[in-house]
């Protein structure tokens, strides 16, 4: 919400606080871009609304809530204003200010969100599924997205995914995001992180060139717009070891900040394609990404919480591959992919669901471990988007709440999706063998161990199908290799279950969400 627009300040002094808990900064090694891009992004912030004329303070406190009580004591304000939390563990810290009465507490609709202006399921009914197909298409009637005079959708369909499964080729070249120079302000922040001042942290703080404000954020959007929605389609799902964004537009980060309008986004691009500067399928899939996927993904997250931190469909409880935080995978695919999140930060969202969560569900890795990691080395990391699409599209870790199947594949999809098969030592095509790809010989070994409960999923009975073919000794063949891999595979730390049989995480100081802030 922009302090500037609020009509109170227009009946009395208006104070907007920026609160920098150092439990929240804490609470996992977060990666080091992420700490510079949340402050530098909020501390410019505060520069912005003093350039205004506006009383923008900075609270450092150990927590949010400590912050806000010892502000409210200071300034003593009639009203305490404040945009409705997306994280459950913040809105917490907002309920519980309001009860105690110190002073009147307003919790108004979080403008980063078109959930919080149209909400398509207002009334969920506990232990219902609920899709996003039909979630998405009301999304785009409610705000008018791609919809003719008539009610119908632009172009006669509502979904293109099929025209957007394109493999790379090698003549194509996608440009390059636009990067920006550190100015004084983020050089500072920098130097806190650096230093440890908000917590240890994993990956580098050099080279650092994310857009940390409004405008930066604009112009990043304006040149994806002009530079790479044309072929943001058709190559959508494409993994390359050439070229790590393609044709993304990498503003997830900024969105989850505050620092782009979704509306104004999808907007944007629409007008691409009405103007013909764009095809339908790639504004179409960009739309999908920004007002559908996203928004269901809130709505998830508000729905299953707090149970769905602690879900674990298909029982999970191996700790991490150690590759994951030093890049050293076995196979190409995901050691290309964990060295640039360990460098950037960022990988795009096939990737992460295809390669590391793939890998993960097969593997048998513990939902809230995986979880944690991605919370941990993702830019564009916070609870609320990470928990629904790890632990419930990634994982399928929900039972099938947020996605229908669980999104599980052998090497073969890698293969025709991407380059990296062509430069690993693993045969894509081989189930068993010394130089089968781990990818196959877990594949079907998750079908083998899960074929009762996939077998009743009709989304994947083709797959189980081809369990027929295999003799009981190739069964017996993958299973053992299944299991030679996982025990010789290098893990973090050395974890054992608890008494309910789950890993702990090595990586955060709490997984009691109730006091993270």
């Amino acid at each position: 919400m922009d302090a500037s627009d609020d009509p109170r300040r227009a009946q009395g002094r208006l104070v907007v606080l920026l609160v920098e808990s150092q439990a929240w900064l804490r609470r996992l090694p977060f990666h080091r871009w992420r700490q510079v891009l949340i402050l530098s992004a909020g501390r410019h912030a505060v520069q912005a609304w003093k350039a205004e004329g506006i009383d923008a303070r900075i609270v450092a406190a150990d927590t949010f809530e400590q912050g806000l009580t010892t502000a409210i004591r200071t300034i003593q304000p009639s009203l305490v204003l404040t945009a409705r939390a997306a994280e459950y563990a913040v809105g917490l810290v907002q309920q519980r200010l309001r009860q105690r009465g110190d002073c009147p507490v307003e919790i108004v609709p979080d403008t980063r969100f078109l959930v919080e202006r149209f909400n398509p399921i207002p009334r969920p009914v506990a232990g219902k599924r609920y899709v996003m197909e039909p979630f998405y298409r009301a999304m785009r009637k409610a705000f008018g997205l791609l919809i003719e005079s008539d009610g119908q959708p632009t172009g006669g369909a509502w979904n293109y995914d099929s025209h957007n499964r394109k493999r790379l080729p090698p003549q194509i070249k996608p440009p390059h995001p636009r990067r920006f120079e550190p100015d004084r302000l983020t050089r500072e922040v920098m130097r806190e992180v650096a230093e440890g001042q908000h917590g240890q942290g994993v990956g580098r703080v050099d080279g650092f060139d994310l857009a940390v404000t409004p405008q930066q954020a604009q112009d990043a959007f304006q040149i994806f717009l002009d530079e790479r929605l044309p072929n943001f389609g058709p190559f959508e799902d494409a993994m390359s070891q050439r070229h790590d964004t393609l044709f993304h537009s990498v503003l997830s980060a900024q969105m989850n900040l505050g620092l782009l309008d979704p509306l104004e986004m999808a907007r944007a691009a629409e007008q691409r394609y009405r103007e013909g500067r764009a095809p339908l399928s790639s504004v179409e899939g960009f739309i999908r990404q920004i007002i559908g996927w996203r928004e269901y993904i809130l709505w998830q997250y508000r729905f299953q919480m707090p149970d769905l931190r602690q879900v674990n469909y298909w029982g999970g409880t191996g700790a991490l591959p150690r590759w994951l935080w030093d890049g050293d995978a076995p196979m190409n695919c995901l050691r290309q992919v964990t060295r640039r999140v360990i460098d950037r930060g960022f990988s795009h969202h096939i990737e992460r669901l295809m390669l590391v969560c793939n890998f993960c569900l097969l593997a048998g890795i513990d939902p809230g471990v995986v979880a944690d990691w991605f919370l941990t080395f993702y830019v564009d990391s916070h609870d609320w988007v990470v928990l629904p699409n790890v632990l419930g599209m990634g994982l399928n870790a929900d039972g099938g709440v947020t996605a229908t199947k669980p999104y599980i594949s052998s090497a073969n999809y890698i293969n025709t999706m991407s380059d990296y098969c062509a430069g690993c030592r693993f045969n894509p095509k081989a189930r068993t063998g010394t130089d089968a790809c781990p990818f196959n010989t877990l594949y079907w070994n998750f079908l083998i161990e899960h074929e009762a409960a996939l077998r009743a999923n009709p989304r994947l009975g083709p797959a189980v199908l081809g369990l027929k073919r295999l003799s009981i000794e190739e069964r017996e063949s993958i299973r053992a290799e299944a299991a030679r891999f996982l025990a010789d595979l290098p893990r973090y730390g050395s974890v054992e279950p608890g008494p309910d049989g789950r890993v702990p995480s090595v990586t955060a100081q709490t997984r009691d969400d109730q006091e993270l802030p």
